[in-house]
Parts: C-alpha cells; sequence; structure tokens
C-alpha cells in the first residue's frame, strides 16, 4: 500500500468514526428529547373522562355488598384505597367491606370463602392477588353467583384468569416507560441505575419489561447497574441491606428506583448510612403520602403518583356496572401525575393521599350516576 493510498484510507476511517460518533450523539439527543417530552404529559394537571355511559347506580346498588381482598391490609396504599371505597359505595348504598390480611394466600382463601358463605355480590381482588393462586375457591364463589372482579392488579397486557368476570386494569407498564424517561431526563442521559423490584407480583414484569425497552429506546447511555429483586414480606429485612451493598460496591450508581414507593422507606436509610442522601437520585410510583414528603425533605426526588379517592370512585363505578349487567370499563382510567420539588407542596404539608389531583371526578361520577 503507498504513503497515498495509506493516508487516504485513514483519513476515510476517521470520517467514518467520526460520523458514528455524530449519529450516536444525535440518537442520545433525540432520545433525550422525546424522554422530555413524555414527562410533561404527566406534570399536566389530570382530567376526568367519563369511563362509560350515565346508570342510575342506587338503583343498581340496592341491597349489593362487595367484599375487596388487598393483597395484605399492611399496605397503606391499598387499605387508602378500600376505606375511600367504603365511603364512595355508602353514596349509592353499596356496602363495602375490607378482608384484613397479612399477605398469606391461606388468609385470601378464607376471605372467599367468607364472601361465598354469606352471599356478597362482588369478590374485589385488589392489586397482587393472581387469581390463579386462590382459584379453586374463587370458581367455588362464581358457581355460588359471587362475580369475582380485580382492581388496580392487570396490566392492559396481561390475559384475564377465566373466573375474573372483568377487570379494572392500569397501566403498569405505562409506569415503567415513564421511570424510564424520568430516569434519563433527571441525569441528563447519564444514568447509572439500582432497580429494585418484586418479581413475584405479577404488574411487575409489564412494568420492569417497559422501563428496560425504553431506556433503550430513548438513553443509550444508560445503564442498569444493578436489579435487585426482594420479595414483598422481606422488603423490611431485605432492602435496606441490599441497597447498602449495590451503592458501595458500584460508585457509578447516580439512581434508585424502587419501583413500588413503600419500598423507598428502606432505601432511604441505606442512601442516609452510605452518604450518598442527595447524591443518587431517588425516583418511585404510588404517592404514598410519607413518600411525598420525603421529597419534601430532599430525601427523594420524583413519585408517579395517583388518587386513592379517584381509584376508589372508579372501582366502585366499574364494579357496580358489571355487577348489573352493564358494560364495564376495561381500565381505571385513573390519570398519572407526577409529584417532584417542583410541586410538592400541592401534596400538602405533610403530603395527603388525594390532595394535589384536583376534584374533577367527583362531580364527574356523582353525575353518571345520577346523584348531582
Amino acid at each position: 500500500m503507498t504513503k497515498r493510498v495509506l493516508i487516504a484510507s485513514l483519513t476515510a476511517i476517521a470520517a467514518t468514526m467520526c460520523m458514528t460518533g455524530s449519529s450516536f450523539a444525535d440518537a442520545a439527543s433525540e432520545g433525550l428529547a422525546r424522554a422530555t417530552e413524555n414527562i410533561a404529559k404527566y406534570k399536566a394537571k389530570p382530567e376526568f373522562v367519563a369511563p362509560g355511559d350515565p346508570f342510575d347506580a342506587k338503583a343498581c346498588a340496592a341491597g349489593k355488598k362487595m367484599l375487596s381482598i388487598p393483597n395484605s391490609s399492611g399496605n397503606p396504599f391499598l387499605k387508602g384505597i378500600i376505606d375511600r371505597m367504603k365511603v364512595a359505595g355508602a353514596e349509592v348504598g353499596l356496602e363495602v367491606r375490607e378482608w384484613e390480611n397479612q399477605g398469606q394466600p391461606s388468609q385470601w382463601v378464607q376471605g372467599v370463602e367468607l364472601a361465598t358463605r354469606e352471599k356478597y355480590d362482588i369478590i374485589d381482588l385488589i392489586s397482587g392477588i393472581d387469581p390463579g393462586t386462590i382459584e379453586p375457591q374463587l370458581k367455588a364463589a362464581k358457581e355460588a353467583g359471587v362475580k369475582v372482579m380485580t382492581s388496580h392488579f392487570y396490566d392492559p397486557s396481561f390475559e384475564q384468569n377465566p373466573v375474573v368476570s372483568s377487570s379494572l386494569t392500569i397501566g403498569f407498564g405505562e409506569v415503567g416507560t415513564i421511570l424510564a424517561d424520568w430516569a434519563a431526563v433527571a441525569t441528563d442521559g447519564k444514568a447509572n441505575i439500582a432497580l429494585i423490584v418484586s418479581n413475584e407480583v405479577p404488574p411487575t414484569i409489564p412494568l420492569v419489561a417497559n422501563f428496560k425497552e425504553q431506556l433503550a429506546k430513548n438513553c443509550p447511555d444508560c445503564t442498569i447497574t444493578q436489579e435487585i429483586n426482594v420479595g414483598v414480606t422481606e422488603w423490611g429485612t431485605k432492602i435496606q441491606t441490599a441497597v447498602q451493598s449495590a451503592v458501595q460496591a458500584n460508585p457509578e450508581i447516580n439512581v434508585v428506583i424502587p419501583i413500588y414507593d413503600s419500598m423507598s422507606q428502606f432505601v432511604i436509610p441505606a442512601l442516609r448510612l452510605t452518604g450518598k442522601t442527595g447524591e443518587i437520585k431517588v425516583g418511585t410510583f404510588n404517592g404514598t403520602p410519607f413518600v411525598l414528603d420525603y421529597i419534601a425533605q430532599g430525601l427523594a426526588d420524583m413519585n408517579i403518583g395517583e388518587s386513592l379517592d379517584w381509584i376508589a370512585y372508579a372501582t366502585v363505578d366499574g364494579h357496580l356496572r358489571d355487577a348489573c349487567g352493564l358494560e364495564s370499563p376495561t381500565a381505571l382510567n385513573v390519570p398519572f401525575y407526577i409529584f417532584d420539588k417542583d410541586n410538592i407542596a400541592e401534596a400538602g404539608t405533610p403530603a395527603q393521599f388525594d390532595t394535589g389531583y384536583g376534584d374533577a371526578y367527583k362531580s364527574g361520577f356523582r353525575k353518571l350516576w345520577g346523584i348531582e
């Protein structure tokens, strides 16, 4: 190869590398712009959208009762929803009762058997109980005339268990997309993430899958440095030590994402003990008040919130429609709203479950039910 040819070849290679680097930079910049645009949608005030046609909810609810079974009564998010369902149901005459439990399948079975024995009209499996784990008892309930429904559990991508009459889904995959875009924007496209998950909870699967897909799409320089899987009953004993170990072993971690915000009560102490408070960003999902207070205190950075009261009204609405033979919505249709340092004051001091979302949903549902 002559000197002239060699120089030409090296010049061509350099130009190609330059173009490749430029293309990569363009892709990163475009991804960050998409992520920023997506995040902005969830910082706008939520709006009420009617889930169906108006109906006489009082006539529908007359004499009916519903047993709501959470995956654990120790979860303040779920307990908060059920407490509000009792109030929303009372407005139209639907009796709502919680089956209190500590997250044991045997206790869920007892609740289903009670609902069957006492001739409840509706069993509501709320957020976390896979109908397949107690299917024989649910089949018996169905055969006895009890309608089995789920709320805040199935992602739209899930295949519904045949024993379930209807489901009010929630976009867990959408949550994963939001979390990924937030991590990208919060670190200017350079996130090194510790992801805290509970794979035993079915909604975790679409949430994490969408998180990884969106991160790859919009943030080529972002990395999941460590994924930590902890079962729900072990959060209190394993999350703190696992997070401490992760950030000590991987000093490049600059974001921790506990996908369910009640996990944060164990993440924050880990960051404090490792001296990483304020240095590592924390983003999560659910809008539980004590975690929103972490944002106000500078201990966390972002929480994707949902109004529990809105969820309660939407659940009562959807389940009544099904129980009375009307077309039931296939989703809760409760909007997500991002809280961060810019708007955390809207959540109250201290933060409240339903503050900051507006109250258009109340008059919206009451008009649909014919009581306003």
